[in-house]
């Protein structure tokens, strides 16, 4: 359980992370949090609620509103993912989505250093980082390492590799992740098999225009140039779907709705960061507890 300093820094950043969305002109929205249909992806799950589920990222619903004509939108929410706990990890946590269209990753990954450099500057106590112990600089412009580059360097394989001998995920948490450093790097270009609501690049469309931001050596988002081929996602849905069933789990219902949207959901992309491990970062807490007013095992 976190303490008053804890959770002032906490009240605190997500002032101005409101802040810094509106003075960039998106609107701050609220989408439901009990859903029919999840978005089906292989490793995260999400809770039932009768016979709906408590929404593991409002991803579907804003793709939705973009799909009607909003162009700048954020959200600051709670979510649910069943059977995540840890250091890092809690079952119910909170979430900051935003949504550009027109845009691409490559315009996220400058939303992410104007967010941080104005977090910074509006608590300057903070500034400059200090995480266990450590120094982090968080000068733009921040460092970007492609996934294929990170295999070779790290892990001494490629990403090819790993994937068929279904390592990817394996390599990506013991030997890539680890090896990544406190200062902030975007890992980019995953295999397209590891983005599946993520566009193809157009000169590879064997990777797709995703990445995800590490800070202090955790991963803070995950981002992407959005898909927004109904039949192509639908395809990809069904593929996750599989994964899912060989796994023993439960297939989800069909998003149909989210699919049709997509018809008509101008280019766009999307990222969702986690907001307590960036409370963790400006606290300088090890565990996320201590910048939670409850974890399960206090209630």
């Amino acid at each position: 359980m976190a303490g008053l300093k804890q959770l002032q820094i906490r009240a605190d950043l997500l002032f101005h992370i409101r802040r810094f969305f509106r003075s960039q002109g998106f609107l701050d929205v609220e989408t439901p949090i009990r859903i029919p249909a999840p978005i089906p992806e292989a490793h995260i799950d999400a809770v039932p609620s009768l016979d709906w589920y408590l929404h593991t990222s409002p991803e579907s619903c804003m793709k939705r509103l973009l799909s009607q004509g909003y162009e700048k939108i954020f959200q600051i929410c709670r979510v649910f993912r069943a059977e995540e706990l840890g250091a890092r990890h809690l079952p119910e946590f909170t979430m900051l989505e935003w949504y550009r269209t027109d845009a691409d990753y490559n315009q996220l990954m400058t939303d992410c250093e104007n967010l941080l450099a104005f977090c910074l500057e509006s608590m300057p106590d903070r500034a400059p980082l200090v995480y266990q112990g450590k120094r982090i600089d968080a000068s733009p412009s921040w460092r970007r390492e492609s996934v294929s580059d990170a295999f070779r360097k790290y892990a001494g394989m490629s990403a090819e590799e790993a994937l068929e001998t279904d390592r990817f995920d394996e390599v990506m948490a013991f030997m890539v992740e680890p090896a990544l450093g406190l200062d902030p790097v975007f890992l980019y270009d995953y295999p397209i098999q590891k983005a599946a609501l993520a566009r193809p690049k157009p000169e590879d469309p064997n990777l797709a225009e995703r990445f995800e931001l590490y800070i202090g050596g955790m991963e803070m988002a995950n981002a992407f140039s959005e898909l927004v081929d109904p039949v192509v996602q639908a395809e990809r849905f069904k593929m996750e779907e599989e994964e899912r069933v060989l796994a023993g789990k439960k297939p989800y219902p069909s998003n149909e709705k989210f699919l049709c949207a997509l018809e008509t959901m101008p280019p766009s992309a999307g990222i969702a960061l986690g907001v307590d491990r960036l409370a963790m970062l400006f606290a300088g807490a090890a565990d996320i507890a201590q910048i939670s007013a409850f974890t399960p095992e206090d209630l």
